[in-house]
């Protein structure tokens, strides 16, 4: 059974939960929409390098709603520098590397590893910036991309909160990718299909910037060649429309491992993206989702299930609370728990459920939702997608997400499951790994 401290918190945060989540019953609709709730805490960005070696950065990628990205990033130095080139520059920063072939000089790497200060603007970007170095040498390193969507019932939580700051930066740190946490759009202001919509949206961006960044790159080999071809390879890039090149992403991320990560609701949405992504198919190239990961799905439906009768009354989120929260995500006239939103299992869901990527799902044991979650992870595998379930004792939902939780051992321990089961779909050099 959950600590009694956990009994505790629990019995405040639903009484919390129930007065916000009546208290937006009333909120007006907007289309810009919110990301964010003001009662909730927020980590603010950090473009530099943290100690614990990930920087963050804050993007706005929609001009028509309030869609934003918070990008976590691993430090590109950390790992990539062969050990003796590591100790010859830590002893000597100054000293030019150019014999290594890896480098114009050590001085351009350091400068790399500060903050970047644009010409005289004291507003200019302070943080880290690949320069041409890290961008056209073997030292760049190509890194997998975790797209990531938080939990709260589709009416609260943030990408930008402390918890889900916390917590992609344990998954940036276990695996070494890049982390890019979603922040869409939250019920009752914007109701379904917005933050499914969000989520989609975000995999065209990616395969926006993946295009975006060849056709630099193409630019950049032909420096000082044809001028003619230079002038229609920059026609090409400003067809893609006014997106601006994510640099962080352009010079580190690889694309064609790309893994959906989602939190209770937030698994709904991941769910939902895996599905218009094979849809889409060559459309969204060079972007390749190869796996997701569902935590704790926030799954219900019309038939209940056994942990839906026995556990309706669980800790912190329990069936009535999430019952109003679906009644405020969507429309009146949609409302049914079998919506496609809601049950992953209506008859005739399109695709069929052999397109889906390999799909890891976490339940917890007094988690109301969890028998669900079974259910639609055993259909995958009867058509033979990896699928496994891995269920925590003693724990409720959002275990490994929640505030107070994450420093529990079965947080930290469901963050190193994930780690080595997504491993087998982000490795370069095979399946090696194995759960």
């Amino acid at each position: 059974m959950p600590s009694v401290a956990v009994k505790l918190y629990s019995v405040f945060f639903k009484l919390l939960l129930k007065h916000r989540l009546q208290s937006r019953v009333d909120a007006v609709a907007d289309e810009f929409g919110i990301t964010s709730r003001p009662e909730e805490s927020t980590e603010p960005a950090n473009p530099s390098f943290a100690a614990d070696g990930v920087a963050t950065k804050d993007i706005h990628i929609d001009p028509l709603t309030s869609l934003s990205l918070r990008i976590f990033l691993p430090d590109p130095f950390h790992e990539a520098l062969p050990t003796s080139v590591k100790t010859t520059f830590s002893s000597n920063p100054d000293l030019s590397l150019r014999a290594n072939g890896l480098f114009a000089g050590a001085s351009t790497v350091a400068r790399d590893r500060r903050s970047y200060e644009g010409p005289g603007s004291a507003a200019a970007y302070r943080g880290y910036l690949p320069s041409p170095v890290t961008r056209h040498h073997a030292f760049s390193r190509r890194l997998p991309v975790i797209l990531q969507f938080h939990g709260g019932g589709f009416v609260s939580g943030s990408n930008t909160s402390t918890a889900n700051d916390l917590f992609c930066r344990r998954i940036v740190k276990l695996l070494d990718v890049i982390v890019i946490a979603v922040g869409y759009r939250l019920a009752p202001e914007s109701r379904y299909p917005a933050a499914f919509e969000d989520g989609i949206n975000v995999l065209h961006w990616l395969a926006k910037q993946a295009n975006l960044a060849e056709c630099n790159r193409s630019i950049g080999n032909h420096r000082g060649g044809d001028a003619r071809k230079m002038d229609t390879q920059r026609h090409i890039v400003d067809a893609f429309g006014a997106a601006t090149l994510e640099p962080w992403l352009a010079t580190h991320a690889d694309l064609s491992r790309c893994v959906l990560l989602g939190v209770s609701c937030g698994a709904n949405i991941a769910d939902f993206v895996a599905r218009k992504a094979f849809e889409a198919g060559k459309l969204l190239d060079p972007v390749k989702i190869v796996a997701q990961v569902l935590m704790y799905p926030f799954f219900i439906g019309n038939a209940p299930t056994h942990s839906e009768i026995k556990l309706a009354n669980s800790y912190f989120y329990d069936k009535t609370m999430c019952i109003l929260a679906w009644k405020l995500f969507l429309p009146e006239e949609e409302f049914n728990f079998d919506h496609p939103a809601a049950n992953p299992l209506i008859p005739g869901r399109q695709p069929p459920l052999k397109f889906m990527p390999p799909t890891l799902t976490v339940v917890a044991e007094h988690d109301w939702m969890r028998d669900r979650a079974i259910a639609y992870s055993e259909e995958l595998r009867k058509v033979n997608v990896d699928a496994p379930v891995l269920e925590y004792k003693d724990t409720v939902h959002e275990f490994a997400t929640l505030d107070m939780l994450l420093k529990t051992p079965q947080a930290q321990a469901c963050a190193e499951d994930i780690a080595i089961w997504v491993k087998k779909y982000i490795s370069t050099r095979g399946h090696e790994f194995s759960y």
